[in-house]
């Protein structure tokens, strides 16, 4: 099996429009979270989210070729462009066909999707536009990325809601891990604060209603907390053959070492009691990077601010870990950028390569009230100077998915 490093990182958040000025915000704890400007939220019983800022898509993409993406697609160019940057790729002189891209995105194009009914609705048929499919099925983020980089490899998008982009990041290392693939950008995409989308999830009762107080909605593992905060974003990772990195003098960010999936077979929503498939996720991805429990030293938390998705992961998390769950350090950045769906995991993988990096982990935010169902070392508001040997990351999805992977520190 071939081994798998980390050479580029992209991203485009709430509390970021770029890699470096995101992961300082992570350090210093800012929330991404307010009052929805991007449209009239004032009939829905959730007001707040997560929205990108000051983000000028011209700046990237050129307006005519903008037009005829979704923004989903648009922030996934935005975020890989950078990784390929940030990776010192030269896509000229590498073999199109050993390069790919693989990317999670739960929804896809909903805002193109509502644009787009209320022109039929509105002024008939004939005002849909011809680009309505291709804008808004999930394969165009790769498709968009693959014909800007020439990359000929394995593409495809996986949908696994709030896993999507974890598993995405977990079907590449296995395609370099075989030899199918030098290189693969990988990631997730989501831009999903939407009327729509809104209304279904606050008819689900999952979201927080924190409205008057939006820049502590999102409190994971807190005893109050009152559902997620919606979140749009995008994030990648270069992915690549450790000899391929080598014979190009590539700065090496993080090793890949492991990944885990499961499926819960239990409800379309909710996890199951007790946390059993994200346990076991965890399971077969620390047996898979050849390490054992008590070797990770710091843990991203999939930790929406639900109810039962904190407590069934504190679970599972000491189902895995046993006596050594209370000395691995969990936190959830989602406290600071609220919860970018499919996007969520590769938005945290770029968490754990950079806390690897810089033997720093990042903190749970607005934590107030010990929940005594919830009693890790989450790490509470503020985060510490550690060195980081093995990181992971943990993503559990509508429908049952769990998916983990795991990061270690490069040592040559």
């Amino acid at each position: 099996m071939k081994r798998v490093v980390v050479t580029g990182i992209g991203a485009v958040t709430p509390i970021g429009n770029d890699a470096k000025t995101f992961w300082q915000n992570i350090k210093a704890g800012v929330n991404g979270v307010d009052v929805v400007k991007s449209f009239d939220a004032s009939s829905l019983k959730t007001r707040i989210a997560g929205e990108i800022k000051e983000l000028d898509i011209s700046q990237y993409i050129d307006k005519k070729e903008a037009r005829k993406m979704d923004r989903f697609t648009q922030l996934a160019i935005i975020a890989a462009s950078e990784a390929v940057e940030n990776s010192g790729l030269d896509m000229e002189k590498e073999d199109p066909w050993r390069v790919g891209c693989i990317t999670g995105s739960g929804i896809g194009g909903i805002l193109t999707f509502e644009e787009q009914h209320r022109n039929f609705i509105e002024k008939g048929p004939g005002r849909v536009s011809p680009f309505f499919i291709p804008m808004m099925i999930g394969n165009m983020a790769p498709c968009q990325i693959a014909i800007k980089f020439n990359a000929k490899g394995v593409n495809e998008n996986v949908v696994t809601a709030c896993a999507s982009s974890t598993n995405a990041l977990g079907t590449a290392f296995r395609h370099i891990q075989y030899g199918d693939n030098d290189v693969i950008i990988a990631g997730g995409c989501e831009a999903t604060v939407a009327p729509t989308a809104f209304a279904g999830f606050c008819n689900m009762k999952a979201m927080s209603t924190r409205n008057d107080d939006p820049k502590h909605a999102s409190r994971p593992f807190d005893l109050n907390r009152d559902g997620f905060v919606l979140a749009e974003g995008a994030a990648f990772l270069i992915l690549e053959e450790f000899e391929h990195a080598k014979a190009r003098g590539a700065h090496i960010i993080a090793e890949m070492v492991g990944y885990g999936a499961t499926d819960d077979a239990y409800h379309i929503t909710s996890p199951i009691p007790g946390g059993e498939g994200g346990a076991k996720a965890m399971e077969l991805a620390i047996k898979d990077a050849g390490a054992a429990p008590e070797d990770i030293t710091y843990i991203n938390a999939h930790g929406t601010s639900t109810k039962y998705n904190d407590w069934f992961e504190t679970q599972a998390i000491k189902k895995v870990f046993g006596d050594a769950a209370y000395k691995v350090a969990v936190s959830s950045t989602k406290s600071m950028t609220g919860h970018m769906l499919g996007a969520a995991g590769a938005v945290e993988a770029v968490v754990c390569v950079k806390a690897i990096e810089d033997g720093y982990i990042p903190a749970t935010i607005n934590y107030e009230t010990p929940d005594p169902d919830c009693d890790l070392d989450i790490v509470p508001n503020e985060g510490r100077n550690q060195a980081v040997e093995y990181a992971m990351s943990n993503s559990l999805g509508f429908g049952g998915h769990n998916a983990t992977v795991v990061f270690k520190r490069y040592a040559g």
